[in-house]
This record gives C-alpha cells, sequence and structure tokens, in this order.
C-alpha cells in the first residue's frame, strides 16, 4: 500500500499543466481547429477544440493504432458480406477475399477504405461491436474525455462524435509508434492482392506541403471536410486537426508556418544532481532531475520565464520524491518536474515502473 501511494504521489507530481493560448490570430476556415506540440502535448492554438462534434473518417486513426497495436498485422482475414456492403469510400474487397491486416491498414488510412475498416473490427474484435468497445476503452485510456465511437469508419451516427482536441491526443500518441508513422507517410502502397498501387488521399502530405508527415482525411455531409496531420520542422514536431473546414488544406498550412516561426523546442531545466537548502536551516540536500525539461516556448515567454523550487516536509516525503520543480510565465504555471533523491540500486526498478506508468498517461509510449 505505502509503494503504490508513493507511485501515485508521484504521478500527481509529474503531471504537466498545459495552459491553451487564444492569442494567435491565424486565418483558420474551421469551425473547429487544433495545433499541438507533440513531445509535450502543449496546445499553441485552439478554435473551439473541446466542442463536440462529427469527426468521419479521422476516426480510422483509432481504427488504425488499434490494429497496429494488436500483433496480428500479418493475419489474414477474409472480407464478409457486411464489409464488402458497407457504404461510402472503399477498397473494393470482394466477398471472401484473402487480405492482411497490414494491407487493410494500409488500405483503411490511404485510401479512406470502410470496408477495410469492418474487416480489420471483426478480425481483432471478434466482431465490429467488440471492436468499437476496444475503441472507446482505448479512447478513455487516452484521455479523450469528449469522444464516443459508434463504428470504426466514420459513417454519421448519433452518438459517434469527438472534438479537436481529443483527436490530437489521438494523433500524438499514434505519432509515437513507428508502425503508424510508417504507414501514415506513405505516398503509394500496393496490397499482395493488388496489381494497382493505392495513392494517399492526404494532399497536403504528397502535393501541398513538404513539412507534413502523415495523417489523415474525412468527410460526410454532415461534419464537412475533417482533416487531422502531422508536420516537421525546426526540430519540432507539430500536430494540427480541424472540424468542419471549407479550406482544411490551407488551415493547416497556415497553423502549421505559424507554429514553427513563433514557436521554439527551449530547454529550461536540465537533468542531474542539484543543491538545495532547507527552509529553516543551514542543512543542504542533495536531489537529482531525472529528464530534461523541454518545452516549446515563444521568444516573449522565455523572457517570462521563472521557476519555483518546493521541497517537501521530511515527514510526508517518498524515498523517490523530495520535492518538485515548477515553472511559470508570470504567475501562470506552465510545467512541473519532480526532484528526486538519489536511490540506491535495488530501488531502480521502482523509479521505472513509476516513470512507465506516467508515460502511459501522458501517451509518451
Amino acid at each position: 500500500m505505502m509503494r503504490m501511494t508513493a507511485i501515485l504521489g508521484t504521478i500527481m507530481l509529474l503531471m504537466l499543466l498545459y495552459p491553451e493560448t487564444g492569442q494567435a490570430q491565424i486565418d483558420v476556415s474551421a469551425h473547429n481547429a487544433v495545433l499541438m506540440e507533440q513531445s509535450t502535448g502543449r496546445v499553441l492554438y485552439e478554435k473551439r477544440a473541446h466542442e463536440q462534434q462529427s469527426v468521419a473518417s479521422i476516426t480510422k486513426i483509432m481504427t488504425a493504432i488499434i490494429a497496429i497495436e494488436s500483433g496480428e498485422m500479418d493475419d489474414i482475414t477474409l472480407a464478409s458480406r457486411r464489409a464488402i456492403y458497407t457504404e461510402g469510400s472503399s477498397i473494393y474487397l470482394e466477398q471472401g477475399e484473402k487480405m492482411s491486416i497490414r494491407d487493410l491498414t494500409y488500405g483503411l488510412m490511404l485510401r479512406s477504405g470502410n470496408d477495410a475498416a469492418v474487416a480489420i473490427a471483426e478480425h481483432i474484435g471478434g466482431s465490429v461491436e467488440g471492436f468499437v468497445h476496444l475503441m472507446n476503452e482505448k479512447a478513455q485510456w487516452l484521455g479523450m474525455t469528449n469522444t464516443n465511437f459508434e463504428n470504426p469508419h466514420g459513417l454519421e451516427s448519433d452518438n459517434h462524435y469527438s472534438t479537436a482536441y481529443d483527436m490530437a491526443l489521438l494523433m500524438r500518441y499514434a505519432m509515437n509508434n513507428d508502425t503508424f508513422q510508417q504507414v501514415s507517410e506513405t505516398k503509394m502502397y500496393t496490397a499482395e492482392t493488388r496489381t494497382y498501387a493505392w495513392k494517399n488521399k492526404n494532399r497536403l502530405l504528397t502535393q501541398f506541403y513538404n513539412h507534413c508527415t502523415g495523417g489523415k482525411t474525412g468527410f460526410t455531409k454532415k461534419a464537412g471536410r475533417t482533416l487531422v496531420t502531422s508536420a516537421h520542422n525546426n526540430h519540432m514536431n507539430l500536430i494540427a486537426v480541424t472540424l468542419n473546414a471549407p479550406d482544411d488544406w490551407q488551415d493547416h498550412i497556415n497553423m502549421f508556418e505559424w507554429g514553427f516561426e513563433n514557436y521554439e523546442l527551449t530547454a529550461i531545466g536540465e537533468q542531474g544532481e542539484a543543491k538545495y537548502q532547507v527552509k529553516g536551516s543551514k542543512r543542504m540536500i542533495t536531489g537529482y532531475y531525472r529528464d530534461r525539461v523541454i518545452f516549446p516556448l515563444t521568444e516573449d515567454e522565455i523572457n517570462k520565464l521563472h521557476s519555483e523550487t518546493y521541497l517537501i516536509d521530511e515527514k510526508q516525503k517518498s524515498q523517490q520524491i523530495i520535492g518538485k520543480k515548477i515553472y511559470y510565465i508570470d504567475e501562470t504555471p506552465l510545467i512541473e518536474t519532480p526532484i528526486l533523491s538519489h536511490e540506491p540500486a535495488e530501488q531502480s526498478n521502482i523509479i521505472t515502473e513509476i516513470t512507465s506508468i506516467y508515460q502511459q498517461i501522458m501517451g509518451n509510449k
């Protein structure tokens, strides 16, 4: 119990604070939008980011990451009647056709195949309904609190919705998976059972923006045009989401260019030892920062940045945590990091376990 209490206490200390800035003046046609820095999850720009909306085929990002994480990418599945008669965009499966989950995932992401989505769902979830349960469990685990899925493809349904912010959380998590990155950034792909190549529908990747590294398109009459993309420039990865956007390609370019121009990943704290004087005494203690603290900041924010160190009372501190450092911009808390004690070798596994739990919560794994 004491060990679990220490772990939970550490998780609370490790939680980051992400202020959402409304200062940006970007020309965005979308009804809902968000721009997020991938490594930290900091929201750089938002427009009605937490408003529940129909999201169309960007739903398939969740379908793809579950398929990839299932470990069944090389499995062969048979296309069912339900799969081939799914309406909307298709990779034109025939009933009984054999195709690997890997090829179906490429067809899902590049060509937005609704038939591929159902075939994946039936194989991995046992049924479409079973797979949808997995989707919602994953969404809850990722902190997508304003999301509910009713199908694996994004066709309109009364209770199928998400938000720009939640979809950015999902894309942030998915882009930490090497296989998902590879699928998402692929411009052309030929399945083993096809004689022609599938071209990616994400024209930001294939045509409009050299810095684009992946994404997923979507459209229904109710949702309008929906789009999730990622981009890399200036040693920084950004994620953009737009919902109901008449000019989504340009929206994403505008957000990316603004983000890369105004923000820079900045080292604000170094890892290693630090000495602290105990309040009310002359005694010095040694603390340890496990990781370097890097955060996206504007030049103005860098000038306003300062930090405060808080040591935990001797009676309350755990063996692992002796305090925390909080970084502020003016009086607004930005991010906090724990101050660890030097642990004996036999306790290093506990620190590893704490870090693992933190990474799962924050989507860094």
